[in-house]
This record gives structure tokens, C-alpha cells and sequence, in this order.
């Protein structure tokens, strides 16, 4: 891809406080057997060398990009929207800073997208703890099942690393910026996609490495049922014992998928 052309996917990346991490997560992003890319890192004002690190790649590969914010949001819901208004891809892909791709990733998913005609894609996770433990094979079967409103309101079913979308959806259904959605904000947004009728559609292979790391807010297990329960009982056409029932499911398919399963 040339700095004239248009890229097909965009790549969205809000990173803070990332500088020991962000170059893993850039570096699968540089390996994807898909190339036709562009990689936009928001930086939420980080108070280390975050820009930095990102700075020395994009010198070395014009497809990157720093968008160095000016006052920090205290969440990653602004600079991702920031990152879709910026993008000039038609289909954009969230990443975090500190999770990695398979490196096929992006390539399978345009060939599910392509296959179902879909606008919006994902794939399975698993957790990591340490990088030397990735070992990515190339992906021989990988089939592409549905997801639903109903399947995601019971238990949460998309990673946000894995999400594939066309830009459009993202305008339309942008993530919800109020400070205390932070944390959920990325599940409300898919509800709401998925409540308007767009099915997803999921890759059943992890392409998603997930790094778990102590004291990370999607860890902590009250905090993050209180957030579900108040996105639940805010939610339209929702009543107190819907609310109450879905943050029961949720915690229960939780403990199954990332304390079992270790995975999702």
C-alpha cells in the first residue's frame, strides 16, 4: 500500500501508560499476511514513553500513525472514536495495546466477511500471561458461527481485539464516552449493534491473544459486575429483574470462559 492509496482496514489502537508493551502489539500487526493496512495509535496522554516507542515505528512504516491526544479521558471509549472518525479504511479493526494477533487474523476475517456478506466480525481469545508462551501454527479449519442480541445479553461472546467492522456501524453506533461505561463500554456497543439487527460473526479460532496482567480493571470481578449490572438496568426496554438476571448469567458464563477456560 502507497501513502496515496486506501487502506481496506484500519487499524485502531488507544494505548496509555503502554511503553513496555505496544511494540508486541505493533509488531503483530506488522506481521499479518494481510498487508493492507493503516495502524492509528491514539495516545491518551501517557505519562511514559508510549509516544515515543510509537513514534520510532511510524518513521519506519508510513502506514503508521500517532495521534497524540492533548487532555486525558480516563477511558479508551473516546480515543477509539477519535480513531474511527480519523480512519480512512472501509472496515476497522480495535486493537489494545497490549494484546496480539494471530497472523492471519485479518486475512481470515475479510474471507468470513466475504463468505456471509457480513459487516461485522470476530473471533475466539485466549488468555496469555507471557510472550513466551505464543505460539502461533497456521489455521487450518476455521469455521464462522453466529452471534446474537440474545447470546450477547446473557454472556458477553466478543472481544473487542477481534472486532472487525465496517466503519459505518462504528459512526452510526460510536462507543458511549460517559466515565462510568468505562470498562463496558465496548459490550454496550455490540448490544446495541446486534439489537438493530446486524448479526456477528464469529471465527472459531483464537486469533486474539489476550494479555492478562494483575490489577487490570477487566479483572476486577465487582467492579465489573456492578458496571454490567448498571449498563444492564440502563439499557432500553429493560426492567430490575432483566438487569439482575443478565449480570447472573454473565458472571456465571465468566468464571466458565476466563477462569476455566481461560479463554472466550
Amino acid at each position: 500500500m502507497s501513502q496515496v492509496d486506501i487502506p481496506t482496514v484500519t487499524v485502531v489502537t488507544p494505548s496509555y501508560n503502554a511503553e513496555k508493551l505496544i511494540g508486541r502489539t505493533i509488531e503483530s500487526v506488522l506481521a499479518q499476511s494481510c498487508q493492507d493496512w493503516e495502524l492509528l495509535v491514539i495516545d491518551d496522554c501517557s505519562k511514559d514513553a508510549t509516544r515515543d516507542v510509537v513514534a520510532a515505528y511510524a518513521a519506519q512504516d508510513s502506514r503508521i500513525r500517532l495521534i497524540a491526544l492533548e487532555k486525558n479521558n480516563g477511558a479508551p471509549a473516546a480515543p477509539r472514536n477519535i480513531g474511527v472518525r480519523e480512519a480512512k479504511g472501509r472496515w476497522i479493526a480495535f486493537l489494545d495495546a497490549d494484546d496480539i494477533w494471530h497472523p492471519e487474523k485479518l486475512a481470515l476475517q475479510l474471507e468470513a466477511a466475504d463468505a456471509k456478506s457480513g459487516e461485522f466480525i470476530s473471533s475466539q481469545m485466549k488468555d496469555f500471561w507471557n510472550d513466551a508462551t505464543l505460539n502461533f501454527v497456521p489455521v487450518k479449519d476455521a469455521p464462522v458461527a453466529a452471534i446474537s442480541f440474545a447470546q450477547q445479553r446473557i454472556k458477553g461472546r466478543i472481544p473487542t481485539s477481534s472486532v472487525l467492522i465496517i466503519r459505518e456501524l462504528m459512526l452510526a453506533f460510536p462507543f458511549n464516552e460517559d466515565i462510568r461505561y468505562k470498562a463496558v463500554e465496548d459490550y454496550h456497543c455490540w448490544l446495541r449493534i446486534l439489537e438493530s439487527g446486524i448479526v456477528n460473526w464469529k471465527v472459531q479460532y483464537p486469533l486474539l491473544s489476550y494479555r492478562r496482567i494483575a490489577g487490570q480493571i477487566s479483572g476486577s470481578k465487582r467492579y465489573m459486575l456492578e458496571r454490567m449490572h448498571m449498563l444492564h438496568r440502563e439499557f432500553p426496554n429493560t426492567n430490575s429483574l432483566q438487569a439482575a438476571l443478565f449480570t447472573f448469567t454473565h458472571a456465571v458464563g465468566g468464571f466458565y470462559y476466563r477462569i476455566l477456560r481461560k479463554g472466550l
